[in-house]
């Protein structure tokens, strides 16, 4: 996984991977009307749900991750 810093995580809602690269997953953000998002592993929180592909369920980023996207 990615994030594995000490730092507490944000709870960005129900997620589902719908593309992964080497460095960022593409997720689809259910709590937030379906929004497709860009997510940097490197900004995943070692508690997330969804960290690879073909995983769902609560995306867990860094509190700055998520409000760079506007997810709080």
């Amino acid at each position: 996984m990615g994030y594995k810093n000490d730092e507490l995580g944000q709870d960005v809602g129900t997620a589902k991977v719908l593309r992964v690269t080497d460095k960022a997953l593409l997720v689809k953000l259910e709590d937030h009307g379906d929004k497709e998002v860009w997510v940097p592993k490197s900004q995943i929180h070692a508690d997330s749900e969804v960290y690879a592909a073909d995983t769902e369920g609560i995306l867990i980023v860094t509190s700055w991750m998520a409000n760079k996207l506007e997810l709080t």
